[in-house]
Order: C-alpha cells, then sequence, then structure tokens
C-alpha cells in the first residue's frame, strides 16, 4: 500500500511535499535560503512545486520555529517540524507516507544506503550531497587511513539494486558541480580526452577581524569533522586506470601545485567521492587539490607528528552570523593534456554572499548543486535508479547545468599554454 500511495505522489508532485533532513544544519540553511528565494520569483523552476507544498524540516535536535521562520519569512506558512533520530528507519518511512512526500533532500549524517533504502521501497525521489556511512563512522580505527574507499564499496555493493526510486548521490559543489564542469569542459573537445582531471578548491574563507580566532581552533567554512576526515585521518589518494592509488603519508606532508589563468597555488592531496566517478567514467587521472584557510593549515603541519591531537581541539564552522567573514572560495576543474591545460572554475565571495544569502560562499555553492539536482528529479522525468552526476550528465536526457546556472551565475574558463604535468610531477613535499 505504502508503494502506491508513493508513487502516485509522485507522478503528481503538486499535492505531496519535501521533506529535507538534517534540516539545522549549515548546508539546509543555505538550500532554504535559496528555497525562500524562490518564492520570490514566478519563473524559478521550483516555483510551482514549493508555492503547493509543505516543506518538511527534520532533525535529531531540532531549532525552533521562530528560527525558521526568522531567517526564511517566505517560507514561513510551508515549514512544518520534526524531531527524531533517522536511525529509526520505520519512524521515517512513517513519515514519508504520512507526509506525502515525493522529493527527500538529505543534508544529514543519517546512513545513505538506508535512507536511499527507505525511499526505493516508497518510489519516493532522492538527493543529497556526500555519501555518508554510520557503521564506517562507528569503526573509524579499522578503516583509518580508508574511509572513503569503505563508504564507496559499500554503497557501490547497493547502488543497483536499487529499482524504484529515482536519486542522484552528491549533488552538492563536490561532488556535484565540478563534474558538470568536467563535463561540459570535455564535450567541448569530444575527440580529444585529457590525460588528468584535478578538482581544484582554494578556500580562503576567515574572519575579517582576525583577532577573532583562537589558536587551537580548527576553523572550517563546512563541518570540520568531516574536513580532519579528509585531512588527518584519510591517505592522500588519486585514480589511475580506474584504480584508487594511495601515498603513505599525511596529507598535509605533501602539496601539489596548479595553475588557472592568473590563479596559481598549492594544495593538498584529498580523496573525494568525484575522484572515483569521474576516474572510472573516463579513464582519465583524477585527483582532488585542496587548500584551505592559512590558520587551518598551520595548526595541521604544527602537529604532523602527532596529528590524532587535533580531534581533540575545539572546532569551529566560520558562520558569517557569529561574526564577518572576508575571503572566497575557488572550486574549479583542471584538464591537463600533454602540451596544455583547459580550466573552468567558480569564485563566490562570503561578503557577496552573506549579504544576499546570509551563509558563507562554500555552504552555498553546495546548496547550488543540490537545487540544480532538486530541479533535475522533478523536473526532467529521470528514469528510474541511482545516478552520481557524471552518469547523470552522459546517462540521461536533463538540464542540469540550466538550473545550476539560476543560482551560480559565474563561470571562468581559460586555457594554459603548457602543462604541469600529473599528479606525481606537481608534488612538493612540504619543508
Amino acid at each position: 500500500m505504502y508503494k502506491k500511495i508513493a508513487w502516485c505522489l509522485f507522478m503528481n508532485n503538486r499535492s505531496g511535499s519535501i521533506t529535507v533532513l538534517g534540516s539545522a544544519g549549515g548546508v539546509a540553511q543555505s538550500f532554504l535560503s535559496i528555497l525562500n528565494s524562490v518564492l520570490t520569483d514566478k519563473l524559478d523552476p521550483l516555483y510551482p512545486f514549493l508555492i503547493t507544498c509543505k516543506l518538511y524540516l527534520i532533525d535529531w535536535k531540532q531549532k525552533d520555529l521562530s528560527y525558521y521562520q526568522k531567517r526564511f519569512p517566505n517560507l514561513k506558512d510551508h515549514i512544518v517540524l520534526r524531531e527524531f533520530d533517522l536511525k529509526d528507519t520505520a519512524i521515517f518511512s512513517k513519515h514519508l507516507v504520512e507526509s506525502k512526500t515525493y522529493l527527500v533532500v538529505d543534508l544529514s549524517w543519517a546512513d545513505t544506503i538506508e535512507m536511499v533504502t527507505c525511499c526505493d521501497d516508497l518510489g519516493i525521489a532522492y538527493v543529497n550531497t556526500a555519501l555518508e556511512n554510520t557503521w564506517v563512522d562507528e569503526n573509524e580505527d579499522i578503516f583509518e587511513g580508508f574511509p572513503l574507499a569503505e563508504r564507496m564499496e559499500q554503497f557501490e555493493a547497493k547502488k543497483n539494486s536499487f529499482k524504484n526510486t529515482s536519486a542522484i548521490i552528491g549533488s552538492g559543489m563536490n561532488p556535484g558541480v565540478v563534474q558538470w564542469m568536467a563535463h561540459e569542459l570535455m564535450r567541448k573537445s569530444p575527440d580529444q580526452l585529457p590525460d588528468g582531471c584535478y578538482i581544484v578548491e582554494k578556500d580562503t574563507s576567515f574572519y575579517r577581524d582576525q583577532n577573532e580566532a583562537k589558536q587551537n581552533v580548527v576553523y572550517t567554512s563546512w563541518s570540520p569533522e568531516c574536513f580532519l576526515d579528509e585531512a588527518i585521518l584519510s591517505y592522500p589518494m588519486f585514480m589511475k586506470q580506474g584504480t584508487p592509488l594511495y601515498l603513505y603519508n599525511q596529507p598535509y606532508e605533501l602539496q601539489f601545485h596548479v595553475t588557472l589563468g592568473d590563479q596559481s597555488f598549492s594544495g593538498c592531496l584529498m580523496p573525494h567521492e568525484e575522484v572515483y566517478t569521474l576516474g572510472r567514467l573516463y579513464n582519465m587521472e583524477t585527483g582532488f587539490i585542496y587548500q584551505v584557510n592559512g590558520h587551518t593549515t598551520q595548526l595541521i603541519r604544527d602537529n604532523l607528528s602527532n596529528p590524532n591531537e587535533i580531534w581533540d581541539f575545539e572546532m569551529k564552522v566560520l558562520d558569517p552570523n557569529d561574526a564577518p567573514l572576508s575571503g572566497e572560495d575557488l572550486v574549479g576543474i583542471l584538464l591537463v593534456y600533454e602540451d596544455k591545460e583547459r580550466f573552468m572554475y567558480n569564485v563566490m565571495n562570503n561578503e557577496d554572499v552573506f549579504n544576499k544569502f546570509k551563509t558563507n560562499a562554500t555552504y552555498f555553492q553546495v546548496a547550488c548543486g543540490l537545487y540544480a539536482g532538486a530541479c533535475s528529479l522533478l523536473l526532467d522525468k529521470l528514469p528510474k535508479g541511482i545516478f552520481y552526476v557524471d552518469e547523470l550528465l552522459v546517462e540521461t536526457e536533463n538540464q542540469y547545468g540550466n538550473y545550476l546556472k539560476q543560482y551560480m551565475k559565474a563561470f571562468i574558463t581559460g586555457e594554459n599554454a603548457s602543462s604541469e604535468g600529473l599528479i606525481l610531477d606537481r608534488i612538493k613535499k612540504w619543508n
């Protein structure tokens, strides 16, 4: 009965609701800011859905209704709050049916396989920004060095068994928008596959008044716990011939240089979902090169002799609602050929984003990818199955890029007249 009810609702979307998981978190705040803006524009692709639906916000530790009403006034008549632990999948499934949910937007730390299973059972569409696996998180000592590899392996083992939902996995900025960037650049030269594709990020977000910062605090523009999972718990990883290869170093022992026109910087090599998916789909060398703010970079390098101590430090998201931020987040891709490099990136300034959406640049970039994924699920008549964004782009008829440009306006493209080579050509030990 549940399946029949949910299928009818999915076919008649405007009669149901959208459920947002992890609604009290930073990405959710940015996504809700976009939805708040949607209701001011009747031409927005999501407007016909939002104007008629309820928006169920779920978290295990929910904020007060007044918080949401103050931050997102255009949504106040649509919001319904729920508070429960998503580990209880029976309660979650019951909610999906009783709320007439036709789309789940998952921004929580709940287990991705469990959430997709619930949606698949009921024929409900699903989108998230990253893979989560509670069993891996609870046994991090077993998978030290390789937590993402284990998350990917467990999800891949189940991925093709989901036949009743349409789901997009990893539709944030990276993963998410960066796959679209790579696809766009490669589509313009279909006869020339690059030797390498590197996802690159330079995040200079920090307090405008640096006296706000305390000495032994990990500051990041997104989840510090998830950042440290990549920065000190994982080995540096890249893909070669469809195979993940690892360097047995701490990520912050090494740095890798990239140039994107007049932008030039060095970052650390991190494991990331899109490194796996792009590397396998196109059989090219892939890696993620990431530079975070100088304060946190120095803090990690000062503790390289015992990085596990960093887990005991205070951690804080750089939230412009606490104190004004400066800096920007540049995220893009670099395609490497034998004699040249091509690039595409988006850069957002914290002050500009806060003035309009009351969030930081990093979270807003993620929310733009999430918005594009939600639009694609609701408007593109996707087939049943599970799609990473790169798979979505090559296997389905979709308007993902057009939806993305609704809120992410500026993409900078260009070409370097020479190449710095592949990953191991760019490596330099930090001294």
